[in-house]
Parts: structure tokens; C-alpha cells; sequence
């Protein structure tokens, strides 16, 4: 059956990224639990009987063996579309921008540059949708600090702003917008995006009701261990962490040198504390501490199946600005228009290419596309499950790429043992102590070389001359 397949390949071989999507299905006999690594994980109700569905968990699920269909569900969104672009990175688009939101307090609530809540705004505010399905704190539960929700209004939109890097699934807001009337846009990751859209190939409902899908650009979901993890070496123990902002802005500082803030109780007293993420030992995003194997094999940075993306504008000219810049990419001409409509009053904005979106994201792409055929490389010589995916496995890399494509999964895998070994002695220095080797390894192997250093700072003064 499709559900002992699920199980079978994608959950035990721990490809499931947690969105729920399995879990949401009319007669579905699964349920979302977190796991003992702080992720989210479907399982079988007790004494539930696995009947026949009418959709498949498999057709849905994002890390399915076959669904490997980003570029497959552009074409059929957006494929037809007046003046639509193709770029095997950005995927399929009308334009991309830079920019931030000029009015109100979206751009200082915001992660970045504040367009993700404005294009929702403006969606609510043009009566093209009743709701935003959206990620906000979750003052129902004190052990998982986020849920999805929805917003119907802007205020209650403004309080689900900032990115969230924690755990969150998606069966129980689906559930309610199948049985609640309405026009939606949803929020999310990539994956989340595409398994909804693959979803609403097959359910009306869906269909009918989900209107927009607002993409985020992605560098990886993160277990419930990492917000732990930054409370604690703050002063906060685990299960003493209630609150948390990880895209803390601060002035005067480059838009990539943010902070953190955690609130919590420490001896019975209620704390806020903050600090700037590169003080902390577990916030290196390269490292990748507490990620989900999932996202090792994913190749979809910039949400290629939503109308619009937005992330963080990771380039020079734009980094300095403290108060963050957007990087924004538009596939849907309704999200065109009101970006045309917008542009000299309410938002800033300037045309970017599809080089310089790239650009933007490098680091990420590198890693989901280059170091991604290697890592499908290693698991078909090892004759292992894996999902099928558009890179195709490679083993022409240099010996060096290779050892830190090794080292950067092995640590990602090692945070989980060394957080419950910290977990068990009450004290977050045996995590540092487990982890400080392997991070001396890698960054040994990871540092650049004197003549490459060299060749940096020559590309980097000529790059300085030609804007100048």
C-alpha cells in the first residue's frame, strides 16, 4: 500500500521534511509528531486500519521517489504566461527585483526588506483573498513555539512577519481550509509550496481556494534543537525557552550580521536576552547544525513553483543596509501589476538580472546543485533509497569538494547526538566539546588557500573600480 511505502522509503530513510501533507488527506490514518530529533514526522493512529485513499500520500509527498516535478509544474503555471522567462535557476519568471517596502512598519518587522507580509497585504487589501496561510508564534502550546495559521486581516498578518527557522507542518490548516469557505495565499518553504501545488492537482477544493503561493527562499528547515540550542547558550534551558526572533535587526550593522533574541524563565524569572548570531556556536548557516537530511536533496532555492519569492538580497551593494534588502522574483502578472502599481510611493524597487538573483544566492546554490550530485552520487554506489531529483549524480568533483560535502552532512548529522548528550548532562559546553573537532576538520578543510585569498581581494578591489 502507498502508505507502507511512504513509510517505507521516504520516513525511514529520513528524506521527510515534515510539511504534513500525508497527514491532511481525507481518510488519512497518519498523524504529525515531533520526533526525537525535533522534527516533524508522520505516524499511523493507534488501531487505525490503512484504508484505501482517494489521493495518494505518495502523489503529494514532496520527497516522493518520482516527484520530482518543479519544472514540470511551472511549465503548466506558467508556461503560457505574456513575456514569461525560463532560467534553470530562478525557474520560470516575468521579472526579477531588489527592494524594500517604503511604508508602514513592514520593512522594520520584517526578516529583510519586508515584501513577503506587503504582497500579502496587498492580496487582502485588493479583496483577491480572505486569508493568509502563514507561520506565527504559537500561544496554544508551550512546547512548539510556531504553528501555520491564518491571518484575515493586515494586523493579524503583521504578527506572523520575519522568517521562522523551526519545525512546522501543514495537516491541520489544510484541513480547516477544506472545510471553510474562502480565497487563500499561502507562505512557506519550497518544498511545502510544491507539495501543496502537486495536492491541488488533484484536490478542487484546494484548488479552488488556495489562490497565491508566496515562496521563500530557502537555505534549510531546521529541527526544534537549534532554537533550543541559541536559548540555552544564552542562559535559557530547553524546555524554559518561550519565545524567539531569529532575524533580530541591528543598526549599524551589514544586513547579514543580525541577531537573535530569546525570552524565557531562568529561576522562576521571566529573561530577555539577545545577541549578535555570530557569537553563537550553533547559528553558522554553512555548518548546518540541526538540518533536516531532507533538505541534502533538494534543489529548489527560489521556490520555483510559487507566483512570487522573496528572500534575503545577499549582495554587496545591498548587505550594507541594515535594515535588509529583498531579492524578489515574480512569476504571476496579478503580483506584477500591483508591484507596478506600487513602485513610487509605497515600495522601492530595481530590476535585477537572472545573474545577479543567482548571485544572491551562490552559496546556496552551490550546495543544492553541485554538492547535491555528488551526494545522489554516494547513495546510488551505496545502492541506497533515494529520491529522484532534476541534478543528475556526478562524481566529478575535486577531491577537495567532495571531503566538505562529506564533512558538512557529517556534521549536520552529528549536532542531533551531540545535543542529546548535552541534553543528558544538563550542560550545553558537552555539546561543544563533541562538536568542536569535526568543526576543526571542516574549517581546515574549508579554508581557502594564501593564493586564493589573494585572487579574492584582487576580484574583489576590480569590483569596487567598475562600480565606481
Amino acid at each position: 500500500m502507498d502508505i507502507k511505502e511512504l513509510l517505507g522509503t521516504v520516513v525511514e530513510n529520513d528524506y521527510c521534511i515534515g510539511c504534513g501533507l500525508c497527514a491532511s488527506l481525507t481518510d488519512s490514518p497518519l498523524t504529525m509528531k515531533i520526533n526525537e530529533n525535533g522534527k516533524y514526522e508522520p505516524y499511523l493512529y493507534e488501531n487505525r486500519v490503512q484504508d484505501e485513499m482517494e489521493i495518494s500520500p505518495l502523489s503529494v509527498c514532496p520527497f516522493a521517489k518520482n516527484n520530482n516535478k518543479e519544472t514540470e509544474i511551472g511549465k503548466s503555471v506558467f508556461g503560457d504566461i505574456k513575456n514569461i522567462r525560463y532560467d534553470e535557476y530562478s525557474g520560470y519568471y516575468i521579472k526579477s527585483y531588489a527592494g524594500y517596502v517604503k511604508e508602514g512598519d513592514y520593512r522594520s518587522k520584517g526578516s529583510s526588506g519586508g515584501m513577503g507580509n506587503w504582497i500579502a497585504s496587498q492580496l487582502l487589501k485588493e479583496n483577491l483573498i480572505d486569508g493568509v496561510i502563514h507561520v506565527k508564534s504559537n500561544s496554544n502550546d508551550n512546547e512548539v513555539l510556531f504553528d501555520y495559521q491564518i491571518s484575515n486581516t493586515i494586523d493579524e498578518l503583521s504578527r506572523g512577519a520575519k522568517s521562522k527557522y523551526y519545525p512546522i507542518e501543514m495537516s491541520q490548516v489544510l484541513q480547516f481550509v477544506k472545510e471553510n469557505n474562502g480565497k487563500y495565499a499561502l507562505i512557506g518553504i519550497p518544498c511545502y509550496i510544491k507539495g501543496v501545488r502537486l495536492l491541488a492537482e488533484q484536490d478542487e477544493v484546494i484548488n479552488e481556494r488556495i489562490k497565491f503561493f508566496i515562496g521563500l527562499v530557502c537555505g534549510h528547515l531546521k529541527s526544534d534543537m537549534f532554537a533550543k540550542s541559541i536559548g540555552w547558550q544564552m542562559g535559557i534551558k530547553p524546555d524554559e525557552l518561550t519565545e524567539i526572533d531569529f532575524r533580530k535587526k541591528l543598526e549599524d550593522r551589514a544586513a547579514n550580521n543580525y541577531g537573535v533574541e530569546v525570552k524565557g524563565e531562568n529561576n522562576g524569572d521571566e529573561i530577555v536576552r539577545s545577541s549578535p548570531t555570530k557569537e553563537l556556536y550553533t547559528t553558522n548557516w554553512g555548518q548546518g547544525m540541526f538540518k533536516y537530511n531532507a533538505c541534502e536533496f533538494c534543489d529548489d532555492v527560489l521556490a520555483e513553483t510559487a507566483d512570487v519569492t522573496v528572500g534575503d538580497a545577499w549582495l554587496p551593494e545591498y548587505s550594507k543596509d541594515s535594515k535588509g534588502t529583498n531579492v524578489i522574483v515574480i512569476r504571476n502578472p496579478i503580483i506584477q501589476k500591483i508591484f507596478a502599481n506600487n513602485m513610487d510611493d509605497s515600495i522601492y524597487i530595481e530590476e535585477l538580472s537572472s545573474e545577479k538573483v543567482y548571485q544572491s544566492q551562490a552559496g546556496g546554490f552551490r550546495h543544492r546543485r553541485d554538492g547535491l550530485s555528488y551526494r545522489l552520487y554516494v547513495k546510488d554506489q551505496n545502492s541506497e533509497w533515494r529520491p529522484n531529483k532534476r541534478v543528475k549524480p556526478s562524481n566529478k568533483h575535486s577531491s577537495k569538494r567532495k571531503k566538505i560535502y562529506v564533512k558538512r552532512m557529517q556534521l549536520s548529522q552529528e549536532s542531533f547526538k551531540a545535543y542529546k548528550i548535552a541534553e543528558k548532562e544538563n550542560d550545553f559546553n558537552a555539546y561543544i566539546d563533541y562538536m568542536d573537532p569535526l568543526l576543526k576538520d571542516y574549517k581546515k578543510l574549508n579554508t581557502p588557500s594564501l593564493a586564493r585569498r589573494a585572487l579574492r581581494k584582487v576580484k574583489r578591489e576590480a569590483e569596487k573600480l567598475v562600480r565606481k
